[in-house]
């Protein structure tokens, strides 16, 4: 019983692996890595969301699922988990393996043209989203942004595989704290958390 379920486990991450590559070579502006993002990093990214706030949370960039799952397993219901993916081919292998989750395929640089109402409000927002690959202007419109849609004090975690927070400090009303740097990921990932500034 635990063999075949080891084997489940081994072949859905090889699933995912080889849609995970296959996502980078179509489009690696929109996928930031060839492989997805580990458990371990996951796992960490989900920790920062309060499953009691009463609030929904948002996920951005959510690639085969990683880190959704491990938002789930925070205690987060699959309806209170809005999904916002670019890849056509990952929102339909999404969809199908993880129903009741408000997976839409959409661009999270235009959230009011995404998401279904206009002044949606999260209890916190877990990107994955491949910064790096877009200009430090348009990054820093993203994170004021997505603090609009979180209540104030609340957190934006992101992650990045280059050594620096890929949105700097000091450009707009937040402020910026180093999370966590996993070294179990391939390539190793830097976290990076978010909140809108005291002047709010």
């Amino acid at each position: 019983m635990r063999s075949n379920s080891l084997k489940k486990s081994i072949g859905r991450r090889f699933d995912e692996e080889l849609k995970f590559f296959r996502g980078w070579m179509d489009k690696p502006r929109a996928v930031g890595s060839i492989v997805p993002t580990s458990n371990v990093t996951a796992r960490k990214m989900a920790s920062v969301i309060n499953p009691d706030s009463g609030l929904p949370v948002l996920e951005l960039g959510p690639g085969t699922g990683v880190i959704t799952r491990a938002i789930l397993t925070r205690g987060v219901k699959p309806q209170d988990l809005w999904s916002i993916e670019y890849s056509a081919d990952f929102i339909e292998h999404l969809r199908s393996n993880m129903p009741g989750v408000n997976f839409i395929h959409g661009d999270a640089f235009d959230l009011d043209a995404t998401l279904p109402e206009k002044g949606m409000i999260f209890d916190s927002i877990i990107s994955g989203v491949p910064l790096l690959n877009f200009p430090v202007e348009q990054r820093v419109r993203y994170v004021e942004d997505l603090l609009e849609r979180i209540p104030a004090g609340r957190p934006i975690v992101q992650l990045t595989y280059g050594p620096l927070s890929p949105v700097p400090p000091r450009r707009g009303n937040y402020t910026v704290e180093h999370f966590d740097f996993v070294v179990r990921n391939i390539p190793p990932t830097q976290l990076w958390i978010y909140r809108r500034g005291a002047r709010a």
